[in-house]
C-alpha cells in the first residue's frame, strides 16, 4: 500500500492547496512534498535488495480487457521515485513568493491564475510521475504517461515566456505523437498475449510480465516495428537526436520550475522506458537496431555539445547540455552491459540533481540582473562567495569531476559503451571534454573578471536559496564519494532485465 499512498497523497494534497487560497499554497505544497519524501524514505528503509517487485497494489480495473491497477517498486523504480520525491520539495522551495522579485515567466501573464493552481499542477505531476515509475501494467503505464503531460503543458502555457503558445503546442504535438506510437505498440503486443480464463473467457492481459513474454515471442520483423515505435516515443521524451527539436525552446521559454520538472524528472520517463519496456519487450529488435539507436544517441552528444559551446544564453546552454547528457545515458543503455545499465541508473539520478541545480542558478542570475545572457554578466564571484562556491560544485558535478555524482555515472556508461564498441566509446567520451569547455567558459564569463553595471549590486544568496542549493551540493558529493548504496539497490533489477534479453 505504500506505493498507492505515494501516488494518491500528492493529488489529495494538491486539492487541499487549491481550496486553501494563494497565500497558503506554497506552505501547504512544500509541507506535502516533505511528507511525500518521508513516505518514500520509509519505503526505502523497508525495501529488500533483490529483483522482486515490492509494495505491490494489484486490483482489477477493467477486467473485461485484462487491465489491472497494478503498481509496485523494484530497485529501478524505487530509485526514480526517490529522485522525484527529493527534487519536488526543492523545486517548490525554489519558486519565489509572489511578493518577492520573480524571474521570467514566474507568474501567469494573464494574472488570472493563482499560485494555488501552480502548486496543484506540480503535485499532480509528481503523482503521475510516480505512477509512471511504478506501473506494472502496460495500459496503466500509458495512462500515467499521458497524465504527466497535462500539468506541465499548463505550467508552460500559463507561466511561460514570450511565444509560449507556439512553443508549448510544438512540445505537446511531439510528445502526443510519441505517446500514440507507444500505445499502438503496447496494444499490438497485448493482442499477442494468450487468452486467459482467470478473469473471464477470452481475456488477454496488459500485465508487464505477459507483455514481456508476448513481445519476445514475436518475429524479428514484428519486433523491429515494436522497437521503433517504442524508441521514438521514448526518444522524444528524453530527447535524443533527431527528435530533440522541441526541447531547447521549451526549456528556455518555460518558467524555471517547469524547466526543472521537465529536465530533472520528466525526461527520466524516457530513459526509464528504454530499460523497463523497450529492452525486454523487443529483444530481437534491440539486437538488430540497437546499434542504430546508439549511433543516434552519440551523434546527439556531439551535436548538442557543439551547439552548447556556441550559446550566449546560459539557460539555453544548459538545455543543450541536457541533450548531450541524456544521449550518453541512452547509448550506455543500448550497450546491453551491466555497467551500461548501472551507469544509466546512476546518471539518471545525477543528472536530475545537477540540472535542477544549474537551472536554479540561472533563476538566481535572472532574478538579480534580469538577464541570463553570458556576455552581459561577469565579476559575480567578487561579491557573492556563497553563490560562487555552490555554483562551482554543481558545475563540477555536471562535468563529471571525480568524487562527484556525475563521474560515477559517466565512468560506468563509457565503460559499458567501450565493451560494446571501442570506437563508439571514443566519440561518446568527447562529452567529457566538450562539457568542460562550455561549462567552464560559462562560469568564467559569468562569475570571474570585473563587475559591471548589471552585476555590481548583485546580492548573495537568501536563506531559501541556500536551502535549495546546499542539499543539492551535499547529494552531489555524497553520491560521488559513496555510490555503492545506489548501485546495490539497482543491480538485481538491472540483472533481471539483462537476463530477459540474454537468457
Amino acid at each position: 500500500m505504500i506505493t498507492l499512498l505515494l501516488i494518491l497523497f500528492p493529488i489529495l494534497a494538491g486539492l487541499l492547496v487549491l481550496v486553501s487560497g494563494n497565500a497558503l499554497a506554497k506552505k501547504i505544497a512544500f509541507s506535502a512534498s516533505i511528507i511525500e519524501l518521508a513516505i518514500s524514505a520509509f519505503a526505502l528503509s523497508q525495501f529488500r535488495i533483490n529483483d522482486t517487485a515490492q509494495f505491490m497494489c494489484n486490483a482489477p480495473w477493467i477486467p473485461s480487457l485484462g487491465i489491472h491497477f497494478k503498481v509496485a517498486m523494484d530497485g529501478i523504480s524505487i530509485l526514480l521515485v526517490l529522485l522525484t520525491t527529493v527534487l519536488v520539495p526543492l523545486i517548490i522551495l525554489s519558486r519565489p513568493s509572489p511578493t518577492l522579485p520573480e524571474g521570467k515567466g514566474a507568474l501567469s501573464p494573464s494574472g488570472r491564475v493563482g499560485e494555488g493552481s501552480f502548486y496543484f499542477m506540480v503535485l499532480f505531476m509528481q503523482s503521475a510521475l510516480i505512477g509512471v515509475f511504478t506501473s506494472m501494467d502496460g495500459f496503466l503505464f500509458y495512462i500515467f504517461w499521458e497524465l504527466a503531460l497535462i500539468p506541465i503543458w499548463f505550467i508552460c502555457l500559463l507561466w511561460g515566456g514570450e511565444d509560449r503558445a507556439r512553443i508549448t503546442f510544438k512540445f505537446f504535438a511531439y510528445t502526443l505523437a510519441g505517446s500514440l506510437l507507444m500505445l499502438v505498440a503496447l496494444v499490438y503486443v497485448y493482442l499477442q498475449t494468450p487468452l486467459s480464463l482467470g478473469e473471464g473467457p477470452g481475456v488477454r492481459s496488459f500485465d508487464i510480465q505477459s507483455l514481456y513474454e508476448a513481445g519476445a515471442s514475436l518475429s524479428s520483423a514484428e519486433q523491429t516495428w515494436i522497437f521503433w515505435a517504442l524508441f521514438i516515443a521514448f526518444a522524444i521524451k528524453m530527447p535524443v537526436f533527431p527528435f530533440h527539436t522541441w526541447q531547447p525552446d521549451t526549456y528556455t521559454n518555460a518558467p524555471t520550475q517547469g524547466t526543472m520538472l521537465l529536465s530533472g524528472i520528466m525526461l527520466k520517463m524516457g530513459t526509464y522506458g528504454l530499460i523497463r519496456w523497450l529492452l525486454p519487450m523487443a529483444p530481437l529488435g534491440v539486437q538488430e537496431w540497437g546499434n542504430t539507436a546508439m549511433i543516434l544517441s552519440i551523434v546527439g552528444i556531439l551535436y548538442a555539445s557543439v551547439i552548447a559551446i556556441m550559446q550566449k544564453d546560459f539557460k539555453r546552454l544548459i538545455a543543450y547540455s541536457s541533450i548531450a547528457h541524456v544521449g550518453l545515458i541512452s547509448a550506455g543503455i543500448f550497450s546491453l552491459t551491466v555497467q551500461g545499465l548501472q551507469g544509466g541508473m546512476m546518471q539518471m539520478l545525477a543528472h536530475g540533481i545537477n540540472v535542477v541545480g544549474l537551472f536554479f542558478v540561472v533563476d538566481i542570475l535572472f532574478n538579480r540582473t534580469n538577464t541570463s545572457e553570458i556576455p552581459k554578466l561577469g565579476g559575480i564571484r567578487n561579491i557573492t562567495p556563497w553563490f560562487a562556491t555552490l555554483f562551482m560544485v554543481v558545475l563540477l558535478g555536471s562535468v563529471a569531476l571525480p568524487l562527484t555524482n556525475g563521474f560515477v555515472g559517466e565512468f560506468l556508461l563509457l565503460n559499458g559503451i567501450y565493451q560494446y564498441d571501442a570506437g563508439m566509446a571514443a566519440f561518446a567520451g568527447l562529452t567529457v571534454i566538450l562539457g568542460a569547455v562550455y561549462m567552464f567558459r560559462g562560469y568564467q564569463k559569468i562569475m570571474l573578471g570585473e563587475t559591471n553595471s548589471l552585476t555590481s549590486a548583485f546580492t548573495d544568496l537568501t536563506f531559501n536559496e541556500k536551502a535549495v542549493l546546499i542539499p543539492i551540493v551535499i547529494l552531489i558529493i555524497a553520491m560521488g564519494v559513496y555510490p555503492k548504496p545506489v548501485l546495490d539497490i539497482a543491480e538485481p533489477a538491472v540483472m533481471r532485465i539483462l537476463n530477459i534479453i540474454h537468457p
